[in-house]
């Protein structure tokens, strides 16, 4: 009986498939070996396979649909809903196989191999970063137990690392400094890897054609811009920029019911990392609107009637949808633009307030 759709549930060794025909019923399930998985698909006839995007997930999708079959990712949350009872392998193939038939379902853009190399450049210097901010933080507990405290983060590192240097500083007995030295190099070593990773990252954000354009938004930087194209791979999958901020969890979350509109906080239900990246982009134009109100009025007029990180989140949502319209339309930022449909409204409104002046 020819199969039509396939839940293949992937796994580091063992793989369960689960195919069914054109009516739904049920032609084959069994297990796959690692080393079988790309030889059973390429004698199948052309048929729908799904899986969940998980680890692996973007290879084996290319790699199935060398032979002719459609490949489709899906959240692994969305498919929980269709797994019957308990957790089996044979169980969450079945689901797949039943989650990718749905009309309803989301699905995840297959990466290129190009993109995962991104995204993975993204990976490294998070890891980095992240065992940066550990050792530096080892360092200024051991330092705070003998009574030396300094500034925190990057801005204090320089005068730990001068007194963990200085041999005749009697504040620190020799075993302290031998192993803090050894820490001071380990930071050192992986500043040292961090620049290399940010010349990497913006040359070949640089080379490609839409990072420099998102880099003429004011809060977006190489960085931002390099992650942007990392994992938002098609634009245009998303309807509009409102659900791209929405994906990424730059909107409040709805609690809603009996015809009451409730909202709560953030929703960070998207992008964690690109969240943060956005967040803390709009955050630095936040700070130069406080110091330069001229320069960024938009952000001083949120800044008069809303905290800090409320605005830099507003901002962070409205760079979101910027970058959105440049990804999937083309184009550079221009200050001041207006869309065509708000143009012909404001000198109309500028007429209406200039007659109410007069006739007051």
């Amino acid at each position: 009986m020819t199969i039509t759709t396939i839940g293949l549930d992937l796994a580091k060794k063992v793989f369960q498939v689960h195919g069914v025909d054109a009516q739904g019923k049920v032609v084959v399930t069994r297990q796959l070996k690692r080393k079988e998985v790309l030889t059973y698909f390429a004698g199948l006839p052309p048929c729908l396979v799904g899986m969940e995007a998980c680890s692996s997930a973007h290879y084996w999708a290319r790699e199935i649909a060398k032979y002719g079959h459609t490949v489709k990712l899906m959240p692994p949350k969305y498919v929980k809903a269709y797994v019957k009872r308990g957790k089996t392998d044979a169980g969450d193939a079945a689901a797949i196989c039943e989650a990718v038939t749905r009309p309803s379902m989301t699905f995840v853009p297959i990466k290129s191999v190009e993109t995962q190399g991104l995204a993975m450049l993204h990976g490294a210097r998070t890891l980095l970063v992240s065992q940066r901010t550990q050792l530096i933080n080892a360092m200024r507990g051991h330092l705070s137990e003998l009574g030396i405290i300094a500034e925190r983060g990057l801005l204090g590192l320089a005068a730990l690392a001068a007194i963990v240097r200085d041999e005749s500083d009697e504040r620190l007995p020799l075993m302290a400094r031998t192993a803090l030295s050894i820490q001071l190099r380990s930071i050192e070593m992986i500043s040292s890897e961090l620049t290399k990773l940010d010349a990497a990252m913006r040359k070949e954000n640089k080379a490609s054609d839409v990072g420099p354009r998102l880099e003429t938004v004011p809060s977006i930087g190489p960085v931002i811009a390099s992650a942007m194209r990392a994992r938002v791979v098609d634009a245009k999958l998303f309807e509009n920029g409102r659900h791209l901020a929405a994906w990424i969890g730059l909107v409040p979350e709805n609690d809603s019911t009996g015809g009451k509109v409730r909202q709560k906080g953030l929703s960070k239900k998207g992008d964690r990392y690109l969240r943060a990246l956005l967040v803390n982009g709009a955050m630095s134009v936040v700070r130069q609107a406080k110091r330069r109100p001229d320069k960024h009025p938009e952000v001083a007029k949120l800044l008069g009637r809303m905290s800090a990180k409320q605005a830099a989140i507003a901002l962070a949502n409205k760079t979101a949808r910027i970058a959105w319209v440049i990804m999937a339309r083309g184009g550079v930022y221009k200050a001041g633009h207006r869309a065509p449909q708000y143009r012909a409204a404001a000198p109309v409104a500028a007429r209406q307030e200039s007659g109410s002046a007069m006739g007051a």
